[in-house]
């Protein structure tokens, strides 16, 4: 659907945790009302709807995803399926009826728990803000293949993480965020992947007192990070007072209970 100027504008305003989700409600807006053109007038007309019944948009829980499905050439690897996966779990949890039993008051989209999807360390879906948050991972190791020294390996790597000498490539882990490009750039194969998984952020928060998202140590399969998601949500529910958001409940509770999870 066409979208008029001022209209966008308006919408460019809107939170990027909830722009999605309006762009679709103002679209249904100018398509009930029988227009092929999406106005402010629409714009504010859902605006008013939407901040008088809020919390029947409160789903209880949000996935994110970056653009990465769409044919991002970042991405470290395609993990089809996933967010389906993510999806079904969180539903599962029916995080909207427990927020209903801990919130005093309508529920606001504050209170949803937040998981966020990013198919490469650029993070576009800003992970390091979501309760829970995912970056896709490609891990390299050098091969036996012998290396041409053409240094493909070296532009590639934003981290300076690699380095060729007479004996090959030299990779700096220490420094690498595991995004890939040096393997999809190696034309011989010295470079290879040593595993794929994903890394993962929890306790993410903006809000009056905001902080950024603590990783857990290494790259996770995609079975543990069902797990541990699944563990991260029964602790939230274990744990939540008010509808308070996980990164409060983390500082208070630490993260001893994903021991088993990992």
């Amino acid at each position: 659907m066409k979208w008029s100027r001022e209209a966008e504008e308006a919408v460019s305003k809107v939170p990027f945790f909830v722009r999605r989700r309006v762009r679709k409600r103002v679209e249904e807006e100018a398509a009930n009302a029988g227009s092929p053109v999406v106005t402010l007038e629409h714009v504010h007309s859902c605006r008013r709807r939407f901040l008088d019944n809020m919390e029947s948009e409160v789903k209880g829980h949000q996935l994110e995803q970056c653009f990465g499905p769409g044919g991002c050439p970042n991405r470290a690897f395609v993990a089809a399926g996933l967010y389906e996966e993510l999806e079904e779990l969180l539903a599962s949890h029916c995080v909207k009826d427990f927020l209903k039993s801990r919130v005093q008051g309508p529920l606001k989209l504050h209170h949803e728990f937040r998981v966020s999807i990013s198919d490469c360390p650029n993070a576009c879906s800003r992970p390091q803000i979501a309760d829970l948050g995912l970056i896709a991972a490609s891990v390299p190791r050098v091969s036996s293949e012998e290396c041409g020294k053409c240094g493909a390996c070296v532009d590639a790597c934003r981290e300076g993480a690699v380095r060729i000498e007479e004996s090959g490539p030299i990779l700096d882990l220490n420094q690498c965020v595991a995004c890939g490009a040096c393997i999809r750039e190696c034309p011989t194969g010295t470079l290879e992947e040593e595993s794929r998984g994903f890394r993962i952020m929890v306790g993410g928060k903006l809000g009056r007192h905001p902080q950024l998202a603590k990783e857990l140590e290494g790259v996770h399969s995609r079975e543990r990070v069902l797990a541990i998601v699944d563990a991260c949500i029964r602790h939230f529910k274990d744990h939540c007072t008010c509808g308070e958001r996980f990164g409060e409940i983390l500082n208070r509770t630490g993260l001893r209970f994903l021991d088993e999870a990992r």
